[in-house]
């Protein structure tokens, strides 16, 4: 049996010159926890990352070409792949994939002069999204979202609230946990939120 993010959450959110993206680690087999560590957010390219759920297998593959589309794209024109393209061409390859779908949802996020984020379901259908999140803890981490999400949101305060919504999601749903990650992709580039930041978000939350 292959192992599966049958239970996850994960978190986008536009805040004012970026995204943050954010996510559990409790990787599950149904009602088995397969690993504590597991990884859900990867960097398709410097300005761009994914967040996943799902099949493993099938969302690595769909990491994968992502990546190599990046490259392509910038090597053949000489600068990074528009968000929305990079999501383009996700939402092309669920498609592609309808009869025999990709079992998989992502987000994927990143900034090339805005800040964007894109949700892709396993049929190809894509939205761009302020704030949005996926998996079976996400009815909890929205109910956190769409209480304090603001247009004009810095990026200590997006951070926060990503960190936040991942972290409620995980005492009331059994199969999001063991700790959060997260990543801010603005003009700096792609980078992980260092881990005394979200120790700090989360202990003034208990």
């Amino acid at each position: 049996m292959p192992a599966k993010v049958t239970g996850t959450t994960t978190v986008g959110v536009v805040f004012e010159g970026g995204v943050v993206l954010a996510t559990d680690k409790r990787v599950t087999m149904g009602y088995f926890i397969a690993h504590r560590q597991g990884r859900k957010i990867y960097q398709i390219d410097d300005h761009l990352g994914i967040t996943i759920s799902g099949v493993v297998a099938d969302a690595q593959a769909v990491i994968d070409i992502l990546r190599f589309g990046a490259r392509h794209y910038r090597m053949e024109n000489n600068s990074p792949m528009p968000v929305k393209s990079a999501a383009s061409m996700a939402a092309n390859l669920f498609f592609s994939y309808r009869l025999f779908p990709l079992i998989a949802d992502v987000l994927i996020g990143g900034f090339d002069g805005s800040p964007g984020i894109y949700s892709i379901d396993f049929f190809g259908a894509v939205s761009s999204e302020k704030y949005v999140s996926t998996g079976s803890g996400s009815p909890i981490a929205y109910g956190v979202l769409e209480s304090e999400y603001r247009d004009g949101l810095h990026e200590e305060e997006a951070v926060a609230l990503a960190v936040k919504a991942v972290h409620y999601a995980m005492k009331r749903d059994s199969a999001s946990g063991d700790g959060v990650d997260a990543v801010v992709i603005d003009g700096r580039g792609y980078r992980e939120v260092d881990p005394e930041t979200k120790r700090r978000i989360v202990s003034s939350l208990t």
